[in-house]
């Protein structure tokens, strides 16, 4: 083929930069019986640091336990049909899941209408964006620096070829919020939305109403983005903060860490907006008999009849993991998921008060936090890390200098219902056993 249209195989290559490509054959074995496979990633996973490490690791992908109905009810064969239900006649299982799952998000967040159809929070941000842009005809768009830093990169990717104007706006050092001063700086007549994040990338709640009411008086939408959406169980939800577009990373109701992936994306908004939603939304519809059957009520893809007019090239209902969400929320009910809720908040504030009496160790930041929360130490983070890693078997959490380069002595810290007080109490003493060495 190649020699048809006269190219050699390198030419295929010519984006990657020579000084960065292999240069020489993938060192792959010979092909291996089956067994001798299962033997070689036996070896390959005995690598791997973390498996018996203790980890506050968050960040936007958070270590929670999955009760066992999870696994198995998603491997029955009954939801094994197809992956996107065209048919409703034989996709009424996959369909009224989804419309289930969507139920829920609506009741969490205190949405009218939610939709089934975003890869992950990130994606759930941007596709906001840009709906925020459609209704209000702006194309300004403010994000607050608290939002996830790859969060803000993937909507700078999304709207790199059309005229966003994306604007960050900058916390206060002191509470770890929104900077209202810097907001007012910011804030115009032309603002399409603005991104709040909360709890945000340093744990700490934002004021929703507040920012609500900043962003109405100009005419913009006030969206809201969570990461941790175990925080649904305990505050108050961003609908009755007056929010217009609520995302949120899902991973947290019975999905694994899975090293990053997969997630799943949550999308709610108005009622009054449901037309400039994106992706597509399952709903209910009755026969002449009266019988009760699910449909895709709203479906604004590009695959279906709106083409070039669609508000969004979003081309998956999340399947498994929406299915994995839903089955794990309506096990946990409301009551259930309070408790988890609540054990987050109540570990990770025991840990801030150990952590805040250690010496050369301070909380960064005043407001009220969820399960994550930032710590400001005096001497060298990384090498602080790195030591409680390789001699502690403990993986403290992340370094703030990876995304915030000017906050070099911070890191962020995580405790969820899996982190138990003898964990705690472990890291606790070895800060201090390293800190003073």
């Amino acid at each position: 083929m190649l020699k048809s249209i006269g190219i050699e195989a390198d030419d295929l290559f010519r984006s990657i930069p020579p000084e960065i490509r292999l240069n020489r054959p993938l060192r792959i074995s010979k092909p291996l019986a089956e067994t001798e496979v299962i033997s070689l990633m036996e070896s390959l996973a005995a690598k791997n640091f973390a498996a018996n490490k203790i980890s506050f690791l968050g960040a936007g992908v958070y270590s929670h336990y999955s009760p066992t109905i999870v696994d198995y009810l998603i491997q029955r064969s009954e939801f094994f049909t197809s992956y996107t239900p065209y048919q409703p006649e034989v996709s009424q299982g996959t369909l009224q899941y989804i419309f289930e799952f969507q139920t829920l998000v609506c009741q969490l967040t205190g949405m009218e209408v939610a939709n089934a159809s975003m890869y992950d929070g990130s994606t759930a941000m941007a596709e906001a964006i840009l709906m925020s842009q459609r209704v209000t005809r702006r194309n300004k768009v403010l994000i607050a620096k608290t939002v996830h830093p790859e969060y803000i990169d993937v909507a700078r990717t999304y709207t790199q070829y059309n005229d966003t104007r994306i604007e960050l706006v900058d916390f206060d050092a002191r509470t770890g919020r929104i900077s209202e001063r810097h907001l007012s700086e910011h804030l115009t007549q032309d603002t399409a939305c603005l991104v709040v994040q909360s709890p945000n990338f340093f744990g700490c709640i934002e004021e929703l109403e507040s920012l609500a009411q900043r962003i109405h008086a100009v005419g913009g939408l006030f969206v809201v983005v969570v990461t941790e959406a175990i925080s649904f169980g305990l505050l108050k939800p961003p609908g009755e903060c007056e929010a217009d577009i609520v995302v949120a990373e899902g991973q947290s109701f019975g999905v694994p860490a899975c090293f990053g992936g997969p997630h799943v994306g949550f999308f709610a908004t108005r009622e009054k907006f449901v037309r400039q939603m994106p992706g597509r939304l399952a709903g209910i519809a009755y026969d002449k008999n009266g019988n009760r059957g699910f449909v895709l009520t709203l479906a604004t893809r590009e695959q279906h009849i709106r083409r070039e007019k669609a508000t969004s090239n979003i081309c998956t209902n999340q399947g498994l993991i929406a299915l994995a969400t839903t089955i794990y929320m309506e096990t946990m009910g409301r009551r259930g998921l309070q408790e988890v809720a609540y054990q987050n908040v109540q570990k990770a504030n025991y840990a801030k008060l150990r952590i805040s009496r250690l010496e050369g160790f301070e909380i960064a930041f005043s407001s009220p936090t969820f399960n994550e929360f930032v710590v400001r130490f005096d001497g060298d983070v990384a090498d602080l890390l790195d030591k409680l890693r390789t001699e502690k078997g403990i993986i403290a959490g992340l370094p703030l200098s990876r995304y915030f380069p000017e906050n070099q002595t911070d890191f962020l810290v995580c405790v969820t219902e899996l982190n138990s007080k003898e964990q705690i109490d472990q890291l606790i003493d070895s800060l201090s056993q390293i800190s003073r060495a």
